[in-house]
Parts: structure tokens; sequence; C-alpha cells
């Protein structure tokens, strides 16, 4: 089962790392980017994101699904 939150980024399985990433920090509104003491969570967020599109890679999906 893939992330909700990867789905909504509307990226397809041949977008690079750095793609995923730069769509992920966008997806998040600017007050949630600026506070420090979510460092730690958007960190993790961006690792699930690079991980959901990993797993989507080896799986081989279409773009559309």
């Amino acid at each position: 089962m893939t992330d909700p939150a990867y789905l909504r980024l509307g990226l397809p399985p041949t977008a690079s790392p750095q793609t995923v990433l730069r769509a992920a920090v966008r997806a998040l509104h600017p007050d949630t980017r600026a506070v420090r003491s979510f460092r730690t969570a958007r960190k993790r967020f961006y690792l699930q994101m690079l991980c959901a599109h990993a797993v989507r890679q080896a799986a081989g999906d279409d773009p559309a699904s």
C-alpha cells in the first residue's frame, strides 16, 4: 500500500530522488517548514517520501496508478 501523502505529490515513478524531495518540501506549508522544533518530523516525512518512491520504482508501477 502506498502512502497517501506520497500519492498527493503526483510524481511519475521515473522522477529522480531530488525531484521527490523538492516536491515533498513544497507540499508542506511554509509555517510548518519554519518551526524549528518540527525539524525531526520534517526529516522523517522526507525520508518516508523517498522510501515510498523507491518502493514504487522497484515495483515498476505505471504513472497512472
